[in-house]
Protein backbone atom coordinates (compact mmCIF):
# COMPACT_ATOMS: atom_id res chain seq x y z
CA UNK A 1 0.00 0.00 0.00
CA UNK A 2 1.10 3.45 -0.78
CA UNK A 3 0.06 7.18 -0.08
CA UNK A 4 0.12 10.09 -2.67
CA UNK A 5 2.14 13.00 -1.30
CA UNK A 6 2.88 16.38 -2.63
CA UNK A 7 4.86 18.69 -0.95
CA UNK A 8 7.48 21.44 -1.95
CA UNK A 9 11.24 20.78 -1.33
CA UNK A 10 13.43 23.60 -1.62
CA UNK A 11 11.14 25.40 -3.58
CA UNK A 12 10.25 22.59 -6.33
CA UNK A 13 6.91 20.60 -6.17
CA UNK A 14 7.42 16.95 -5.48
CA UNK A 15 4.69 14.27 -5.71
CA UNK A 16 5.49 10.44 -5.01
CA UNK A 17 3.68 7.26 -3.86
CA UNK A 18 4.89 6.28 -0.60
CA UNK A 19 5.13 3.83 2.15
CA UNK A 20 2.92 5.27 5.16
CA UNK A 21 5.77 4.12 7.28
CA UNK A 22 8.63 6.08 5.22
CA UNK A 23 10.37 8.61 6.84
CA UNK A 24 10.93 11.88 5.50
CA UNK A 25 14.64 11.13 5.59
CA UNK A 26 14.49 8.63 4.01
CA UNK A 27 12.28 10.07 1.14
CA UNK A 28 14.78 13.38 1.04
CA UNK A 29 17.84 11.33 0.89
CA UNK A 30 17.32 8.21 -1.56
CA UNK A 31 14.33 9.41 -3.36
CA UNK A 32 15.01 12.34 -4.03
CA UNK A 33 19.24 12.46 -3.97
CA UNK A 34 19.34 14.96 -1.13
CA UNK A 35 22.11 13.97 0.80
CA UNK A 36 23.33 17.24 2.67
CA UNK A 37 20.91 15.58 5.81
CA UNK A 38 22.11 12.81 7.14
CA UNK A 39 21.17 10.04 9.31
CA UNK A 40 22.89 9.65 12.40
CA UNK A 41 21.34 7.95 15.60
CA UNK A 42 17.88 7.48 14.22
CA UNK A 43 16.35 7.83 17.45
CA UNK A 44 15.73 11.85 17.06
CA UNK A 45 18.51 12.48 19.66
CA UNK A 46 21.46 14.14 17.61
CA UNK A 47 19.95 16.72 15.00
CA UNK A 48 22.40 15.19 11.98
CA UNK A 49 19.17 14.66 10.53
CA UNK A 50 16.97 18.25 11.51
CA UNK A 51 15.85 19.93 8.14
CA UNK A 52 12.57 22.93 8.16
CA UNK A 53 9.18 21.80 7.48
CA UNK A 54 7.36 25.06 7.37
CA UNK A 55 10.08 26.60 8.58
CA UNK A 56 10.14 25.12 11.63
CA UNK A 57 13.15 22.51 12.76
CA UNK A 58 12.55 19.19 12.69
CA UNK A 59 14.71 15.97 12.81
CA UNK A 60 13.61 14.08 9.86
CA UNK A 61 14.53 11.01 10.80
CA UNK A 62 11.27 11.02 13.34
CA UNK A 63 8.55 12.68 10.49
CA UNK A 64 7.07 10.19 8.46
CA UNK A 65 7.11 11.50 5.20
CA UNK A 66 2.92 11.57 4.75
CA UNK A 67 3.44 13.97 7.74
CA UNK A 68 5.00 16.15 4.92
CA UNK A 69 2.41 16.12 2.75
CA UNK A 70 1.24 19.58 1.72
CA UNK A 71 4.22 21.06 3.63
CA UNK A 72 7.70 23.07 2.72
CA UNK A 73 10.50 21.19 3.37
CA UNK A 74 14.06 23.47 2.94
CA UNK A 75 17.05 21.33 3.47
CA UNK A 76 20.55 22.33 3.42
CA UNK A 77 20.44 22.49 -0.13
CA UNK A 78 18.05 24.57 -0.63
CA UNK A 79 19.40 27.47 1.57
CA UNK A 80 21.60 29.02 -1.47
CA UNK A 81 21.60 28.88 -4.92
CA UNK A 82 23.99 26.34 -6.50
CA UNK A 83 25.14 29.34 -8.38
CA UNK A 84 24.91 31.65 -6.00
CA UNK A 85 26.21 33.21 -2.52
CA UNK A 86 25.88 30.81 0.42
CA UNK A 87 23.07 32.23 3.19
CA UNK A 88 24.51 34.20 5.91
CA UNK A 89 24.58 30.98 8.41
CA UNK A 90 26.75 29.29 6.21
CA UNK A 91 28.69 32.04 5.86
CA UNK A 92 29.23 32.02 9.34
CA UNK A 93 29.77 28.42 10.21
CA UNK A 94 33.15 28.69 7.32
CA UNK A 95 33.93 31.49 8.78
CA UNK A 96 34.00 30.31 12.71
CA UNK A 97 35.20 27.06 11.45
CA UNK A 98 32.01 25.66 13.21
CA UNK A 99 32.95 22.46 11.70
CA UNK A 100 35.73 19.46 11.46
CA UNK A 101 33.95 16.10 10.82
CA UNK A 102 31.66 17.99 8.97
CA UNK A 103 28.35 15.22 9.90
CA UNK A 104 26.86 17.35 12.60
CA UNK A 105 27.13 20.52 10.06
CA UNK A 106 23.99 20.52 8.04
CA UNK A 107 22.01 19.70 11.03
CA UNK A 108 23.74 22.57 13.15
CA UNK A 109 23.09 24.78 10.44
CA UNK A 110 19.33 24.12 9.91
CA UNK A 111 18.75 24.11 13.56
CA UNK A 112 20.53 27.39 13.84
CA UNK A 113 18.46 28.96 11.03
CA UNK A 114 15.45 27.78 12.75
CA UNK A 115 16.80 30.13 15.64
CA UNK A 116 15.78 33.18 13.69
CA UNK A 117 11.81 32.18 13.38
CA UNK A 118 11.67 31.30 16.79
CA UNK A 119 13.36 34.75 17.56
CA UNK A 120 16.38 33.46 19.86
CA UNK A 121 18.36 36.12 21.09
CA UNK A 122 22.13 35.85 19.10
CA UNK A 123 23.47 35.96 22.24
CA UNK A 124 26.10 32.23 23.49
CA UNK A 125 23.62 31.81 26.26
CA UNK A 126 20.02 31.58 24.15
CA UNK A 127 21.97 29.65 21.16
CA UNK A 128 23.49 26.84 23.38
CA UNK A 129 20.13 26.23 24.94
CA UNK A 130 18.44 26.47 21.54
CA UNK A 131 21.12 23.64 19.96
CA UNK A 132 20.47 21.18 23.13
CA UNK A 133 19.00 18.94 20.82
CA UNK A 134 21.71 19.17 18.18
CA UNK A 135 25.43 16.67 18.64
CA UNK A 136 28.45 17.06 17.77
CA UNK A 137 31.21 14.89 18.54
CA UNK A 138 34.43 17.03 17.21
CA UNK A 139 34.58 20.66 17.75
CA UNK A 140 33.23 21.20 21.41
CA UNK A 141 30.78 23.92 20.47
CA UNK A 142 32.90 27.28 20.86
CA UNK A 143 32.76 27.91 16.55
CA UNK A 144 29.11 26.55 16.56
CA UNK A 145 27.60 28.98 19.12
CA UNK A 146 30.03 31.97 17.56
CA UNK A 147 28.93 30.99 14.03
CA UNK A 148 25.35 30.75 15.28
CA UNK A 149 25.47 34.19 16.61
CA UNK A 150 26.84 35.61 13.68
CA UNK A 151 24.80 34.17 11.15
CA UNK A 152 21.03 35.51 13.33
CA UNK A 153 22.70 39.00 13.46
CA UNK A 154 23.76 38.57 9.77
CA UNK A 155 19.80 37.23 8.65
CA UNK A 156 18.78 39.93 11.07
CA UNK A 157 20.40 42.92 9.71
CA UNK A 158 20.20 41.86 6.21
CA UNK A 159 15.92 42.12 7.09
CA UNK A 160 16.25 44.84 8.15
CA UNK A 161 18.48 46.51 5.38
CA UNK A 162 15.42 45.57 2.69
CA UNK A 163 16.60 42.32 1.88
Amino acid sequence: MSVDISLSVNGQAVRRAVAPQRLLITLLREDLGLTGTHPGCDTAQCGACTVLLDGAAVKSCNVLAVQADGASVTTVEGLAPADGPLHPMQRAFGQHHALQCGYCTPGMVMRAVAMDREGVPAEPGAVCHALSGNLCRCTGYYGIVKAACQGLREMRDGREGGA
